[in-house]
């Protein structure tokens, strides 16, 4: 399960090489606006696609996420794909 959580997550990413740090308060507010169905977790960071960015903070746990499932990755990276 951990490798698809990380296959998703890598798909998510790949969408944009931006990413926008937020602080807690205004990571959960545009959690409320944008309402991902689902929140990567890897390390520290919490984080999602929205808007073509990469949307992510240090600040959250997963229990800041009742309406989210929660993936946890094995690796976040913004290197070109290899194996």
């Amino acid at each position: 399960m951990a490798y698809a959580g990380g296959a998703v997550a890598a798909a998510a990413i790949s969408a944009s090489s931006y990413r926008v740090k937020f602080e807690r308060d205004e990571f959960l507010e545009l959690v409320g606006i944008a309402k991902p169905r689902i929140m990567y977790h890897r390390g520290r960071m919490h984080f999602f696609s929205f808007d073509g960015f990469v949307m992510y903070t240090f600040q959250c746990s997963d229990e800041d996420f009742p309406a989210q499932r929660v993936l946890h990755a094995i690796e976040f990276s913004n290197y070109q794909w290899s194996e």
